[in-house]
Parts: C-alpha cells; sequence; structure tokens
C-alpha cells in the first residue's frame, strides 16, 4: 500500500503497555517504533549497520490509536547526502483509517568503525536486498576489544 511515494512497510498492534494515562497510544512508543523502523531503513539503503539518527523534524500528532488498533509506518528516502540519508516518515491508524502523524525530514548518518561520518556512496533507493550487511557489527565496549 502507498500513499503519494511511501510504502507502508511495518504494522503494529496497540497493545495495554503502548497506552498513555488517557488510554491511547503513548507518544513515546510510537516516536520508538518510527526510529527503529528508519534505523533499519537506513541500515538497508546504506549497506552500513552503523547508522544513526541525527535528526526529526517537528512531530505533529493529528490523530491517535487506542489499544487494539492496528497501525502502519512507511518511509521513504528523500535526499541521499555525502555521509546522509534524509526520508520522510507517515503513520496511520489502519482501524480509522485517519493519519496519526507525519515526519518530514528524518536524518541519518552513516559511520564509519571508529563511530565518525563516512562516504556511503549511494543516489538511489534500493528493494533489492544487496545492501544488507552480510555481518553483524562488533558492538564490544572499546576496553573489551582484544
Amino acid at each position: 500500500m502507498t500513499t503519494g511515494d511511501i510504502t507502508f512497510h511495518t504494522r503494529k498492534w496497540v497493545r495495554p503497555e503502548d497506552l498513555n494515562a488517557n488510554g491511547t497510544l503513548f507518544g513515546g512508543s510510537l516516536l520508538r517504533w518510527i526510529d527503529e523502523e528508519a534505523a533499519i531503513y537506513a541500515i538497508i539503503q546504506l549497506g552500513n549497520g552503523m547508522a544513526v539518527t541525527k535528526y526529526m523534524s517537528e512531530i505533529n500528532f493529528v490523530s491517535s490509536a487506542r489499544q487494539g488498533d492496528l497501525i502502519e509506518m512507511g518511509l521513504t528516502a528523500t535526499h541521499f547526502g555525502r555521509t546522509s540519508l534524509t526520508m520522510r516518515a507517515e503513520v496511520r491508524n489502519m482501524i480509522t483509517r485517519k493519519s496519526i502523524l507525519t515526519i518530514e525530514k528524518i536524518v541519518f548518518v552513516n559511520l564509519d568503525e571508529d563511530g565518525n561520518p563516512a562516504p556511503h556512496g549511494f543516489t538511489e533507493i534500493t528493494y533489492d536486498r544487496d545492501r544488507v550487511p552480510s555481518h553483524h557489527l562488533d558492538l564490544k565496549a572499546p576496553a573489551e576489544k582484544d
């Protein structure tokens, strides 16, 4: 399914632990889900498991979801910088068919092994799995490495 250029990749079921004191979806839970989905999208687009969130533009919640609702989250790349990837996010409620929020600009930065911004060399969106990293990162703290 698409809205504009966004392809909806992830669906979530709103559960009791996702609710705020008003009985609606807690914004912090939704933002965590968006950031995780954006990180996965950036890793696939940049071919590097070391991509981090740099920036999120204004977030305007226009509707919500309740326990038991299903929501969809979608992302699309809008710009490839030398070391960054900018994307747009949209979340909608599948039950009410209303938009929950749109984030016009989420920027991820591609990092090298030392945690510094690094050129990634890509200029186009891919839907192939050819950029998925072929190995896991060594996530030991620097003092723990041999």
